[in-house]
């Protein structure tokens, strides 16, 4: 069991984030990593360790608790370290059973916790565990950098010790402003080579042991002021303010925060997107100015109103549009100038709750580790498997390199001018929006979306016509001019005449409008491919261990057995396209001949069916779905199955199982899904929940653009 020990410089070097990104690095090459914090130095008994809980969340596992505080200074003060190393091995142990390697976060050492840099030295040899030193770094002072790794290098054993697994340079000072993207998933793409190239250079003028095989530098991660961004409730809680109105306190985050103390003629530039408007309770006109501008479709992150007197609540009443557009107001007794100076020492600690600015935080760190480091860590009798970090990952790796073209035609939809944003500047995809050029820009404006100067929009007026006598010839009389012109009014009907013409590759809808209205003129117009009777769906559960296939949950009411074998054998080639190597479960509420009826009958015809077209295919069925996914149950129901036990493809008898089952999995599971992904058609059309986040559409883009990818190779 490999381990590996980050062991920080000291505080505020950024020591969660490294141990959180090193973790999804790992994730992302198929490596099952696990987390370990030995000990808290929260003083607060009652506290949740913030690193182990971000952990949770973030990655959908568990891990064990760390050693309070209170308990590991009463042992150090009882000079007992050695029982102290002794439950530091014993919760690796417990960790190991299901892990192929362990992240563990050393204690940071503080004027308050002397005792830490020994600690961690006698650490790493209770574990047998390679250690990465983590610090910061400016490129314009490298001496300064260097000196405060090699402090601690020192306590480690020097440069002799066969530990040393690298040093990890956190928030870097220096560095190009363009060097703080924060991409979707890892993108090695990001990593700075030239500069840590001559970072190193720069250090070996010095210190001539960094860069080598004796102390490899890992990573240069440039500081980013982007991840350092609050949400307005870590604001209420660091100011300790009363709540006027909660709004979206949990989403919207301060960019900048502005006082507003002259005129408010003076003032107006300051009303942005992400804005904190800091000011008096009795300035009416800050009030209703801020209301106004979100009322206009300006998302202010918030108001903060000073001064021991409440707001008025007859302005209030006047604003309630702007809080009913969720504006969080807050109102504390502090003075402006006593707020503004609380706001400019908020903490850089990612709280425990925010999962959206961890995930960010973690996603770019790890695009800032060295692939070629990570490489020569991975030696080993590893077991690698398509972990949801692993399946992200080659989905935008795949989507890149297909370079396909995208049609979305919710064009002026906030969410979806977002992703296409994030996919055209990512080269996710060429996207195309459409929608009236003017409405895209009013949107993005209002939001602070920047869209890249090659993202297509195109007004759907100027372009309806030319698809009228196409969609009529198409449609072989099945409609006149008059009402193909019609239909084409409907954006969504517009975008599939585009992909039957082969103007653009795919298309993604579903955000306003319904599965039906995104389906229905694929099947008119786009209609299915020749190896295929049917349309049907899958969805891609990404699961805390692996990714799931589970067919058909979106399309088909009630297949009978050919359509059945049919959606098996589509659902297992999408697999395999995705980077899965299936096998295949056909599910039934019986295993084997245990049970009888027409239900089960059909499932056991389809299995037969299937394995006649395809017999490559690793397929079994009737059933269970215990009996498909659990080990201990497939061994007892069905011991001579090979697909017992280990299914990763899940095919459903009807659609009020399926996607009843996939949304119970979802949520009592809190599983993300990639999907419904349509298989079966002649080109790749993809339907989104209304409910779809931004990162959602982004990676329903990257997956059709590789469907497509797959269909013209």
């Amino acid at each position: 069991m490999k381990t590996i020990l980050l062991v920080p410089t000291g505080e505020g070097v950024g020591l969660t984030s490294a141990c959180l990104g090193l973790i999804y690095a790992l994730e992302c090459q198929g490596v099952k990593a696990g987390f370990l914090k030995p000990f808290s130095q929260d003083e607060k008994a009652s506290a949740e360790d913030r690193t182990t809980a971000l952990y949770r969340h973030l990655f959908k596992n568990d891990t064990v608790e760390p050693l309070s505080f209170a308990s590991l200074t009463d042992q150090l003060n009882q000079d007992q370290t050695d029982e102290v190393l002794e439950e530091a091995v014993r919760l690796q142990r417990e960790i190991a059973k299901k892990h192929d390697i362990i992240i563990v976060e050393g204690l940071v050492p503080s004027s308050r916790d002397a005792f830490a840099t020994e600690l961690n030295a006698d650490l790493a040899k209770a574990l047998d565990a390679k250690v990465i030193i983590v610090g910061t770094a400016d490129v314009n002072n490298p001496v300064k950098s260097a000196d405060k790794i090699d402090n601690q290098l020192r306590s480690l054993g020097g440069l002799s010790s066969n530990r040393l697994a690298g040093v990890l340079f956190m928030r870097t000072l220096g560095l190009p402003e363009e060097s703080a993207q924060i991409p979707v998933t890892l993108d090695s793409n990001l990593r700075l080579v030239d500069e840590t190239t001559q970072f190193i250079q720069a250090l070996q003028k010095t210190h001539a042991h960094f860069g080598t095989t004796q102390l490899p530098v890992i990573g240069l991660v440039p500081f980013s002021n982007i991840l350092s961004v609050p949400r307005m409730s870590d604001i209420a809680q660091q100011i300790q303010a009363e709540w006027v109105n909660l709004g979206d306190a949990q989403l919207r985050r301060v960019l900048h925060s502005s006082l507003i103390a002259s005129n408010i003629e003076h003032e107006m530039h300051k009303f942005v997107a992400g804005e904190l408007i800091i000011s008096a309770s009795d300035r009416i006109d800050v009030l209703l100015a801020s209301s106004l501008a979100s009322s206009n479709g300006i998302p202010l992150a918030g108001l903060v109103l000073t001064e021991h007197y409440a707001p008025n609540p007859l302005v209030l009443d006047f604003c309630q549009v702007a809080i009913k557009q969720g504006l969080p107001i807050l109102h504390t007794g502090l003075s402006t100038f006593e707020t503004a100076q609380q706001l400019s020492n908020l903490s850089n600690e990612i709280p425990v709750d925010d999962t959206e600015r961890a995930e960010q935080v973690t996603r770019f760190v790890s695009s800032h580790v060295d692939p070629e480091w990570m490489t020569a860590l991975l030696n080993g009798s590893y077991q690698p498997r398509l972990s949801p970090s692993a399946f992200r990952h080659e989905l935008i790796q795949k989507s890149v390199a297909a370079k396909k073209r995208v049609v979305l035609p919710e064009g002026d939809e906030p969410r979806t001018i977002e992703a296409a944003a994030i996919c055209q500047s990512r080269g996710i995809a060429q996207c195309i929006l459409l929608a009236k050029p003017e409405a895209v820009v009013e949107v993005a404006k209002a939001r602070g979306i920047e869209l890249p100067h090659d993202l297509e929009i195109i007004d759907p007026d100027l372009i309806r016509d030319q698809y009228v006598e196409k969609m009529v010839e198409l449609r072989k009389g099945k409609l006149n001019a008059l009402q193909a012109t019609e239909q084409l009014q409907d954006t969504v009907v517009l975008g599939t005449m585009m992909l039957a013409l082969d103007q653009v590759d795919g298309l993604v809808s579903g955000a306003v409008h319904t599965t039906a209205n995104t389906v229905r003129p694929a099947f008119q117009l786009i209609k299915t491919a020749p190896d295929y009777s049917l349309v049907s769906s899958v969805f891609f559960m990404l699961l805390p261990d692996e990714v799931y296939v589970y067919g058909d949950c979106a399309i088909n009411p009630d297949p009978d057995a050919e359509q059945l074998a049919e959606i098996a054998i589509q659902s297992a080639d999408s697999a395999k396209a995705f980077g899965i190597d299936p096998r295949i479960a056909m599910i039934s509420y019986s295993t084997g001949t245990s049970g009888a009826g027409a239900d089960v009958e059909k499932v056991a015809k389809a299995t037969e069916i299937a394995k006649q077209r395809r017999p490559d295919l690793l397929i079994d069925g009737p059933l269970q779905y215990d009996a498909a996914s659990v080990e201990s149950v497939g061994r007892s129901k069905a011991p001579d199955s090979k697909v017992a036990g280990r299914a990763n493809v899940f095919i459903f008898p009807d659609l009020n199982t399926g996607n009843t089952t996939y949304k119970a999995v979802q949520r009592a599971a809190n599983v993300v899904s990639v999907g419904p992904m349509l298989q079966g058609l002649n080109k790749p059309v993809n339907d989104l929940s209304r409910g779809a986040l931004v990162d959602d559409i982004v990676f329903t883009i990257a997956l059709t653009a590789i469907q497509a990818d797959q269909q013209t190779a």
